[in-house]
C-alpha cells in the first residue's frame, strides 16, 4: 500500500496525517540506511493508531519503548537486523532517564515539573512519563535533548532541582492506585463493563459511549455493544480509567463474572 493510501486509511485528523508521514519517513530512513531510528514520544492513542498502520505497511520490526513497564508515552523504534530489543535499554537508547532531586518539604506536582520543562522551551513530544515522589521525580526524555535538560532544568515551582541521568533500572515508578471490583455482567459489551466499573446504570453508560466520552484501547468508541476483551483498557471522561482484568466464568444465575480494575 502506498504511503498516501496508508495515511488516508488510518489517520483520523490532519494532525494524524502529519504524524503518520513523519513515522513512515523514520521507517523508510531506517530501512534505507540500515540504522536504528526512533520517533518522538507518542501518546497511547497515537501508538494504538500507528501499530496497525505499520503492520499494513509490511513493517514487523518496530518497538514501542517508554523506559518503564506500562509507560503511557513511548517512542516508536525501528531496528536493523543486527540489533535486538536490548538496544532500547542500552546507553545508545533513543531515550534517556533523568532523576530530579529536591527538598522533600518543597512538595511539587506533576504539573509543576511538566510546566518547568515546557517553560524551558522543551516540546511536549520530547518528554515521556514523569514519576513524582517525595523529594524526587524521575522522567524520560529523548536523548537529543538530554544535555539541554541537564543544563537548563534548575527549578520547578518553588523547588530547586538537582538533575542527573540514571539507568532505566533505577527509575522509581509509584505504584498505581487501583480499586479491584468483582462484578457480574449479562454480557461483555462495552456499556455493561462501563456500567459495572463506574457504578452506573447501563443506559447511562450507553449514553456516555454514544456521546463520545469513552475510549476503548485508547481509541474513541461510540458503539455501546462493542465487545470488550480481557486486558482491554477503557477511559471514561469524568469517570477515570478501567481495565477488564479477567473474565472469571459464569455465575449460578448465568451471568458472566468479571474482575475490573478502576484506577484512582
Amino acid at each position: 500500500m502506498e504511503k498516501s493510501e496508508l495515511i488516508a486509511k488510518f489517520a483520523q485528523s490532519d494532525e494524524d496525517k502529519l504524524l503518520f508521514a513523519r513515522v513512515l519517513d523514520k521507517m523508510a530512513a531506517a530501512e534505507r540506511r540500515n540504522i536504528p531510528a526512533a520517533t518522538n514520544f507518542l501518546t497511547a492513542r497515537e501508538q494504538a493508531l500507528i501499530g496497525p498502520m505499520l503492520r499494513a505497511a509490511g513493517c514487523a520490526d518496530f518497538h514501542f519503548f517508554g523506559g518503564a513497564e506500562n509507560a503511557e508515552r513511548a517512542v516508536c523504534c525501528f531496528l536493523p537486523d543486527y540489533l535486538d530489543e536490548s538496544y532500547l535499554s542500552s546507553e545508545d537508547s533513543p531515550i534517556a532517564a533523568v532523576h530530579a532531586a529536591f527538598r522533600a518539604q518543597d512538595a511539587i506536582s506533576h504539573r509543576d515539573l511538566l510546566g518547568s520543562l515546557m517553560g524551558s522551551g522543551i516540546k511536549r513530544e520530547t518528554v515521556g512519563d514523569l514519576y513524582v515522589g517525595e523529594g524526587r521525580c524521575d522522567f524520560l526524555v529523548t536523548r537529543e535533548i538530554l544535555p539541554y535538560v541537564l543544563q537548563n532544568m534548575t527549578s520547578a515551582g518553588r523547588a530547586q532541582l538537582s538533575l542527573s541521568e540514571i539507568g532505566f533500572d533505577a527509575l522509581t515508578v509509584p505504584p498505581a492506585r487501583v480499586q479491584e471490583k468483582r462484578e457480574s455482567v449479562s454480557t461483555l459489551r462495552l456499556d455493561s463493563i462501563v456500567a459495572a466499573g463506574c457504578s452506573l446504570s447501563r443506559s447511562s453508560a450507553a449514553e456516555l459511549i454514544r456521546r463520545g466520552a469513552v475510549t476503548l484501547e485508547h481509541l474513541p468508541c461510540e458503539k455501546p455493544d462493542k465487545a470488550v476483551a480481557p486486558g482491554s483498557v477503557i477511559s471514561i471522561r469524568g469517570q477515570g480509567r478501567l481495565k477488564l482484568a479477567s473474565v472469571d466464568g459464569t455465575t449460578r444465575k448465568g451471568r458472566t463474572a468479571v474482575t475490573i480494575l478502576k484506577y484512582l
